[in-house]
């Protein structure tokens, strides 16, 4: 079998999180710069492919400058420090249907620690330009204390600033390399 290689296109992809605040709503946010890919020893039973991923933690967008600010500093990120978010998979299975999970290795502010995704399987297309197209959906949730980004306050009424766990979603398009 010959292994396949396909690269992230950055331009038919994106990367968000979101975040419970003051307990009441949730605030949202992007990477916009990231890479990574996977391998397939055949892209029609992609079970087993090994996928890796890497996010420039400076490129954080909240749509609010002062509070990336804040996010990129020691007290969340440490960007300075810890310039990239990196997953590398241990393994990528077939659940049901086109659902897989996803497991491996996050590294965030030099913390790393095994985690599951769940993927949803798009499929494969042909673009207009003649490249093949493979497309993804994953999602997950971590626990940003499990990493280190503890950084938190008290509220007047009691309660924390920022929940502990953070939704990932990622719609992830390959290209054939």
């Amino acid at each position: 079998m010959n292994q396949q290689n396909w690269i992230i296109d950055p331009d038919h992809s994106g990367v968000q999180f979101k975040i419970k605040h003051l307990v009441i709503s949730n605030v949202t946010g992007a990477f916009n710069n990231f890479n990574g890919g996977a391998t397939f020893s055949d892209p029609h039973h992609i079970d087993n492919a090994e996928v890796h991923f890497s996010l420039d933690v400076h490129s954080i967008d909240t749509n609010q400058e002062q509070r990336d600010a804040h996010l990129k500093s020691a007290d969340f990120f440490d960007a300075a420090h810890f310039p990239q978010i990196t997953f590398q998979s241990a393994y990528f299975r077939k659940m049901k249907g086109d659902k897989y999970n996803l497991a491996g290795t996050l590294t965030m502010k030099g913390i790393s620690r095994p985690i599951e995704l769940e993927a949803e399987y798009g499929g494969v297309a042909v673009d207009m330009h003649g490249k093949k197209k493979m497309g993804f959906e994953v999602r997950g949730n971590i626990s940003r204390w499990e990493f280190g980004l503890t950084y938190n306050a008290v509220l007047e009424a009691g309660g924390l600033l920022l929940g502990e766990d953070v939704q990932l979603e990622a719609n992830i398009q390959l290209v054939e390399a």
